[in-house]
């Protein structure tokens, strides 16, 4: 590692998403009413079924194979076969303590060229800075959903020298909570180049009209597949990710693996046999529920936020908005979110930790600030909830949406 790469790393800030967590919780502490719409977590409890497997399976102890359990993997092939029309096989599959840790791998392993769409979550760009690699942001635009274009990828690719290039796509989007619409312009240009692309689907099971897209549909030699259980599932801090990598990157599974060996072993035995379970069982019902509140929470936010001084798009998955103040009372993103947390105690993250340039005023609104084990309770499989219904099981995001409509009138 070099010298260059080391001093970038004591540069580095603890994550955005981590960091407002702990601002909010310390706020809270000293008796302030904060909204807590800048961390990101799913706000539903872990399915019955799966508690039950982690519970029957608390006493196992022994170490599983570093790649993970084969019953795991042959659940996760099986699980993403049915949902992309892939082929992979249980050999394909690494297992890891949550998506992130293989992503860091990936990164820390590769030598080359990053393209990173802006907007993009908030750690890819750290982990390219840990393991030296060239970054390069492509713009994206509020007419393209907010992803890149094929035409920008291209002319991105020919100017760069190095043709060994990963392109991360994380779709529906965090921060945005847009879905990309051409998947398969993308993968056109990803095959023309040898692209490899780095698909981060671990909001994909959470599309509003329950339709699964990956692009490793249209370039599915070429295509990493990331995701897990902790936004679909709700158990993010069960810490349990997956790379599903096709037969031709086996090279790339082979030093994966090898780092794997190096840094945390194996996963933990109970919640790899608990994941088998989550990967394995019918949980529709639970799914079709939790994205009905997620899409009617999403758009009580966007109908009651929106307006002539407040950019904003319809969310499509995920839940995650992303608002554009229109002013010019700060100079940065970050100034702004300080203010609207001092003014009206609503937690957001600015735009420029996602890769916008700082005097663009934009913010990631999370909205899930709602009890939702509650919420999942009191509502029928197969309906959306009403006004009513939000106004009732989830009035921190009805009153923290207020609070922000109030502060956006005096721009």
């Amino acid at each position: 590692m070099t010298d260059y790469t080391k001093k970038n790393i004591k540069s580095l800030k603890p994550s955005a998403t981590l960091a407002i967590n702990e601002k909010s919780k310390d706020l809270i502490s000293k008796g302030k009413k904060v909204y807590k719409f800048g961390f990101g977590q799913s706000p539903f409890p872990v399915p019955e079924g799966v508690v039950s497997a982690l519970k029957k399976n608390a006493h196992k102890k022994e170490y599983m194979p570093i790649q993970g359990s084969l019953e795991l993997r042959e659940a996760i092939a099986k699980y993403i076969n049915k949902r992309t029309n892939n082929s992979f096989t249980s050999e394909n599959i690494i297992v890891s303590p949550g998506s992130k840790e293989m992503m860091f791998l990936l990164q820390l392993s590769f030598d080359g060229d990053i393209l990173l769409p802006a907007p993009s979550w908030v750690s890819y760009e750290p982990h390219a800075i840990i393991g030296g690699n060239k970054l390069h942001w492509l713009e994206t635009s509020r007419e393209n959903n907010w992803f890149p274009t094929p035409e920008a990828i291209e002319k991105k690719t020919k100017d760069l020298k190095n043709k060994n290039i990963i392109l991360i796509l994380n779709s529906p989007n965090n921060p945005s909570g847009s879905n990309c619409k051409n998947f398969e312009g993308i993968a056109k240009v990803a095959k023309k180049y040898g692209i490899i692309i780095l698909s981060d689907e671990i909001y994909t099971e959470l599309n509003f009209d329950r339709e699964y897209r990956s692009v490793s549909q249209h370039y599915p030699e070429g295509t990493i597949i990331s995701s897990g259980l902790s936004k679909w599932c709700g158990a993010g801090g069960w810490r349990l990710g997956f790379f599903a990598i096709p037969t031709k990157l086996n090279s790339v599974l082979k030093t994966l693996k090898t780092l794997s060996s190096e840094s945390f072993t194996a996963v933990s035995s109970p919640i790899q046999l608990a994941a088998v379970e989550a990967f394995q069982g019918n949980y529709s019902d639970y799914l079709n529920k939790t994205t009905a509140i997620l899409d009617a929470v999403g758009n009580y936010v966007y109908d009651n936020l929106k307006s002539n001084k407040v950019l904003i798009q319809k969310p499509e998955g995920g839940f995650y908005l992303m608002p554009e103040f229109l002013n010019s009372k700060f100079k940065t993103s970050s100034e702004m979110c300080d203010d609207i947390l001092n003014k009206s105690g609503v937690a957001l993250l600015p735009g420029s930790d996602f890769g916008f340039k700082p005097s663009k005023m934009l913010a990631r609104l999370s909205y899930t600030d709602f009890n939702g084990e509650v919420f999942l309770k009191n509502i029928e499989s197969g309906k959306k909830p009403d006004t009513d219904t939000i106004k009732k099981f989830a009035p921190n995001i009805v009153e923290g949406t207020k609070k922000l409509v109030d502060w956006s009138k005096s721009l």
